[in-house]
């Protein structure tokens, strides 16, 4: 089980990382957006930021569609993020370990970074 300050010490611990100041987290890698917290918007209601749910950059649809049939429990999309390279992250069901590598991996596509 995860949590945004999980969330907030992997993306620190990358290299040219800041921070956004926000609501949630929001964390950039060379102007770009690789994990930020999920802004929720229903019908009719006020857009409310969830920290308790990841948007992670995934690079590519067939990333995007693997990661959500593969493990649903963790992963999701909303029609919003339709045609976009990005899933949400369910962090309450991720263990601190795979958080650290899914947010490496955004961070490595997002800034086009080599380990």
């Amino acid at each position: 089980m995860a949590d945004a300050e999980d969330v907030r010490r992997c993306a620190l611990a990358l290299p040219q990382v800041e921070e956004i100041h926000s609501e949630g987290f929001d964390f950039r890698v060379g102007g770009k957006g690789f994990v930020w917290s999920y802004p929720e918007r229903r019908p009719g209601a006020r857009r409310v930021i969830r920290t308790d749910v990841a948007v992670l950059y995934v690079g590519d649809e067939a990333e995007k569609q693997a990661l959500l049939l593969g493990e649903p429990e963790l992963f999701f999309t909303t029609p919003g993020y339709d045609g976009w390279p990005l899933v949400m992250l369910r962090l309450d069901e991720v263990d601190p370990d795979r958080l650290a590598e899914l947010v490496t991996d955004a961070w490595r596509m997002r800034g086009q970074v080599s380990a």
